[in-house]
C-alpha cells in the first residue's frame, strides 16, 4: 500500500482510493490504516466488499470505473506497473 499512498497523489484529480479492510476487526484495521495511509487514501470496514468482488485473500486491487471492474490483481506491483494500470483507469473513465 506504500507505493499506492505515494503514486495517488499524482491522480487525486481524476481517481478516488479507497482501501477495504477485513478479515480483522474494526479496532485493528483503524490502527494498522493510521500507520499505513496518508489523506489521500480512504479506507473501510467491510466484509461483504470481499465477498462481492470474489476476493480470497490480502492484498488485492481491484480497479473500477461506471460500476465496471476495469482491472484486477493480487499482490503487489510497482511504481510504473501502477501508474500504468492507473493510466488505462483513466483512459477509459
Amino acid at each position: 500500500m506504500p507505493v499506492v499512498d505515494e503514486v495517488s497523489n499524482d491522480y487525486l484529480d481524476e481517481i478516488s482510493f479507497l482501501a477495504i479492510a477485513g478479515r480483522s476487526d474494526l479496532g485493528r484495521s483503524a490502527e494498522v490504516a493510521d500507520g499505513l495511509f496518508s489523506d489521500n487514501l480512504k479506507w473501510g470496514y467491510d466484509e461483504s466488499v470481499w465477498e462481492l468482488y470474489g476476493v480470497p485473500g490480502q492484498p488485492v486491487s481491484i480497479l473500477v470505473s461506471g460500476g465496471v471492474v476495469v482491472d484486477l490483481w493480487f499482490g503487489a506491483i510497482g511504481d510504473s506497473a501502477l501508474r500504468e494500470r492507473l493510466d488505462n483507469l483513466v483512459a477509459v473513465s
